[in-house]
């Protein structure tokens, strides 16, 4: 299954565009900004995971710059 997230200020285009989506029989779920956010998020951890462990003392030395 594939997704698209459109987002935009103005509800009478989602609207517009959930109910057309819905007339072609493509099913419509709405997600709230913080969702958005978690998957944004989720996606580039994904990218950046390199299966290599990192130690606390090189993460706080990142953190501490």
């Amino acid at each position: 299954m594939t997704s698209l997230i459109i987002q935009s200020d103005n509800t009478d285009n989602l609207e517009l565009i959930a109910k057309l989506a819905k007339k072609l029989g493509i099913q419509v779920n709405s997600v709230t900004e913080e969702q958005t956010e978690d998957l944004a998020l989720g996606a580039v951890m994904t990218n950046a995971k390199t299966g290599k462990s990192v130690s606390r003392d090189t993460i706080m030395k990142k953190l501490r710059k």
